[in-house]
């Protein structure tokens, strides 16, 4: 390795110019950023093997779990992430009432809006198994949302 290269990492990695007052906090947002990308990774992997259908959606889990070389870490990777995931959204949003940016609109209801994005994105997650855990908490979600009917006709895609 020669003294130009050293240079090149030194120059990208270690003296980056930053203001006075950054501390830890200001790492939620890019862990979070990387905690998302890790399940984009292991969610395409789980869903090239996994089968949508309500038939054989629980037995595709129990194929990827037993049967995949390191399926069963992929999938427990991927619903740790999701637990991450949430919590450092949680940190990043307490940081940012923390400092105030609720006075920036257009970046606090973006945030929110991603944020709505996660919770529904992790209950379609929660979802897909089909187990009895899955089928009875997609159950009470919808009879909780039973109560906003305009809500429940667009989400089942028929009249109740």
């Amino acid at each position: 390795m020669n003294f130009y290269s050293i240079n090149l990492v030194k120059a990208h990695l270690i003296n980056y110019p930053c203001p006075l007052n950054i501390n830890f906090l200001w790492n939620y947002g890019f862990l979070l950023g990387i905690i998302f990308f890790i399940q984009i990774i292991t969610g395409v992997f789980l869903a090239s093997r996994y089968t949508p259908d309500v038939s054989y959606a629980y037995y595709s889990i129990q194929h990827i779990l037993r049967e995949l070389w390191s399926g069963w870490c992929f999938r427990y990777m991927h619903a740790t992430g999701a637990s991450l995931v949430f919590l450092l959204t949680y940190l990043h949003i307490l940081r940012g009432l923390n400092y105030s940016y609720m006075y920036l609109p257009l970046s606090w209801i973006s945030g929110l809006i991603l944020f709505m994005i996660f919770i529904v994105t992790a209950f379609v997650g929660y979802v897909l198994p089909w187990g009895q855990m899955s089928y009875w908490g997609a159950t009470v979600i919808t009879n909780l949302l039973s109560s906003i009917p305009v809500a429940v006709i667009w989400i089942l895609w028929r009249n109740t």
